[in-house]
């Protein structure tokens, strides 16, 4: 700060410095201390200051003088221009005043009249606001009243829809029936407020309705299927959903399935009459169809056309129903188990829906006057015939049909039970005529043919055996059970006339018993052989021609050594060991002797160039070659065994030498040596051999 600064910030007047001389020491320190004290940062210094140079004042002494006159003289005009303006104010202010008493005395004035009409309209008030509230709560009370009728309230045409049968099954009756179903299903929830009357006559009238509504359905139903044609079943779109529908109501929906059976019974026994006579109780002859009794002559024939008939109508019968029962099943499914649950008395004894095995059901009632009819035919045609191929033919005919019917009806179907009491039917009548042919030929058995050829009643018993055979080979039995269940019809057919044959073999001699054996053996082998079912007889029979075949080689090697003459040779020999006191004695037997044993040679030699030639001969009337040559083969290779035995014995003997007693003829002098039996029976095994093959 300068000096000028100072004196006019700290300096007195005259006056002050005449009155208090002493204090102006202390008090120009105070002064100075304040000044070099304060902060020339102080807002306020800055602020005075800068008032200063706005106003342009110098720094002189004169002005410093006045300076603080000049301050205070402003001050006291902007005090004054102060007080003028407050009193303008005050003016002011006392006409606000008057003004606002006034406008006291109007509200008060007004007070008294709103405290005066307020106890005037209290009452009036009170009313309306009663009266708001009431409207509120009608306003309320009718929105649940339209909302209940709307929801728990059937028009009269719609229940006239419903349960008229003036009035058809269409769309609206279902629509209907839908929103009548779901009307008695929420009056449970009126069922759970503190007063149940209205919710128990809803229920009461929902239930006579929807009862009322079911009995139109199912009489509807009832005549759909009047109309229906039977013929040709094809259950149309509307018929399918009410069926549906009334599959909420289990009772109903039975009778009605009940009904439709009973309709398609009688109408399947009508037509079954009218393919098997041409017309049926109801309809004159048609001339457009053949009848099958007119030109089914054939006993199988007429069988296999009935069950062909049969068939083909159960197929029909199945691919109509089909549509409702297969397609249609899921939902006919949630139809019962909804019945059910509004029904839980007859959930005692409910099984679960299946569609299939109810079609099964009911295509299997379908056919139970067809089936009755057919037993009653075909019963007459098994009792009417005495053949028994013919009654195995119709057994397996049958069979075929009952397979194919358990593949299309399950194998609980009732027509599966006629079937195989026709099949056991025919069976007995076939043991039977079996049995009693079999009786017939035992009691008048004959020779053998002089050929030694199959018997009569062989050959016809296997022409039987392979129309038996051919018969089964065609059904539908199953491959892994076809020998088992073969094997009784197989036995009974085949084992008595074997037998018989057998008894006729038993009067003959070797070989011609061996060779009829075979020839009769042979024949049912052949008959056997082309059918697998028959392999595990086929192996017996080979058996049984091993036997025979071995008996006939017996007899053939039998045959070579006598006709040979090795016979006697080979029985010497057999009880001598190889010891050398055995082989001596060889010299002193008979056949073995000089005479002997030449004439033995000669007729080795004489019997070998024809020897096949003439065993062949034996076997001419066994029927294969192929085993009369290998039988005989056979037999000529054990006869080569034996020679070589009886060689091999001969040529040991040499060389062991005779013991003199009776070594050789009493014609030969003593000094004559011994004759060696290889010189007198010179033949080997390999010239056999080649002779013989």
């Amino acid at each position: 700060m300068s000096t000028s600064d100072y004196d006019t910030v700290g300096g007195y007047d005259d006056e002050s410095i005449v009155l208090s001389l002493p204090q102006r020491s202390n008090a120009l320190s105070n002064k100075l201390s304040n000044i070099l004290s304060t902060s020339f940062a102080d807002a306020e210094i800055r602020d005075a200051l800068r008032i200063l140079d706005e106003r342009g004042v110098q720094n002189t002494a004169e002005t410093r003088r006045g300076l603080r006159l000049e301050a205070q003289k402003e001050v006291i005009q902007c005090d004054g221009e102060i007080i003028k303006d407050f009193g303008k104010v005050a003016e002011q202010l006392k006409r606000i005043g008057s003004t606002i008493a006034s406008l006291n005395r109007c509200c008060e004035d007004m007070r008294q009249h709103v405290a005066a009409s307020r106890q005037e309209t209290d009452s009036i008030l009170e009313e309306a606001a009663i009266l708001f509230t009431q409207k509120d709560e009608v306003e309320i009370k009718k929105q649940l009243l339209n909302s209940f009728n709307e929801h728990f309230v059937v028009p009269d045409d719609d229940l006239d829809t419903l349960t008229s049968m003036n009035v058809p099954v269409d769309d609206q009756f279902f629509a209907t029936l839908a929103r009548l179903k779901k009307v008695h299903a929420d009056c449970r929830i009126l069922l759970g407020s503190e007063d149940q009357q209205l919710g128990l006559e809803l229920m009461d009238k929902s239930s006579r309705n929807l009862n009322a509504a079911y009995q139109k359905l199912y009489r509807w139903i009832q005549k759909e299927f009047k109309m229906l044609n039977l013929e040709n079943p094809q259950i149309n779109a509307s018929i399918r959903r009410s069926l549906r529908v009334l599959a909420e109501r289990p009772t109903l929906f039975q009778s009605c399935l009940d009904f439709f059976a009973e309709s398609r019974e009688r109408n399947l026994s009508d037509s079954f009459y009218a393919a098997l006579t041409g017309a049926s109780g109801n309809q004159p002859e048609e001339s457009t169809t053949k009848p099958i009794d007119y030109y089914a002559h054939e006993p199988l024939r007429f069988i296999g056309d009935m069950l062909a008939w049969t068939h083909s109508a159960t197929v029909s019968e199945r691919e109509a129903l089909e549509v409702l029962f297969i397609s249609e099943g899921g939902e006919i499914a949630k139809g019962i188990q909804a019945g059910l649950e509004s029904e839980p008395w007859l959930q005692i004894s409910a099984e679960v829906f299946d569609g299939r095995k109810s079609l099964e059901q009911l295509v299997n009632r379908d056919l139970a006057g067809v089936a009755r009819a057919l037993r009653q035919r075909i019963e007459q045609v098994i009792q009417s015939d005495e053949d028994p191929v013919l009654a195995y033919k119709i057994a397996n005919l049958i069979d075929f049909y009952r397979v194919t019917f358990s593949r299309l009806l399950g194998s609980e179907a009732s027509i599966l039970n006629t079937l195989s009491k026709l099949q056991d039917s025919a069976l007995r009548q076939y043991r039977t005529a079996m049995h009693e042919h079999v009786t017939a030929v035992t009691a008048h058995l004959t020779t053998a043919p002089p050929d030694l050829s199959i018997p009569p009643f062989l050959a016809d018993a296997l022409t039987r055996l392979t129309e038996l055979m051919k018969s089964y080979d065609s059904s539908l039995a199953p491959a892994e059970s076809q020998t088992t269940s073969f094997l009784p019809i197989l036995n009974e057919s085949l084992d008595p006339f074997l037998a018989a044959s057998e008894a006729v073999a038993q009067k003959l001699d070797e070989p011609a018993r061996s060779i009829f054996s075979l020839n009769c053996l042979l024949a049912c082998k052949a008959s056997l052989l082309p059918y697998a079912f028959t392999s595990s007889r086929v192996g017996a029979i080979d058996d049984a021609i091993d036997d025979a075949a071995a008996r006939l080689t017996e007899y053939q090697h039998a045959f070579f050594l006598h006709t040979s003459g090795l016979h006697p040779l080979l029985a010497a020999l057999a009880p001598l060991s190889d010891s050398d006191h055995d082989l001596r004695r060889v010299f002193a037997l008979e056949p073995f002797r000089t005479q002997a044993l030449a004439d033995a040679s000669q007729s080795l030699d004489a019997f070998l160039p024809s020897a096949l030639m003439d065993a062949m001969e034996l076997l001419e009337r066994l029927r294969d070659k192929a085993l009369a040559e290998s039988v005989t083969a056979e037999a000529a290779e054990r006869f080569v065994e034996d020679f070589g035995f009886v060689e091999e014995r001969l040529g040991r003997a040499d060389e062991a030498g005779g013991d003199g007693e009776g070594s050789g003829d009493e014609e030969e002098g003593e000094g004559e040596g011994r004759v060696s039996l290889r010189a007198l029976f010179p033949r080997t095994s390999g010239e056999i051999r080649v002779l013989l093959s």
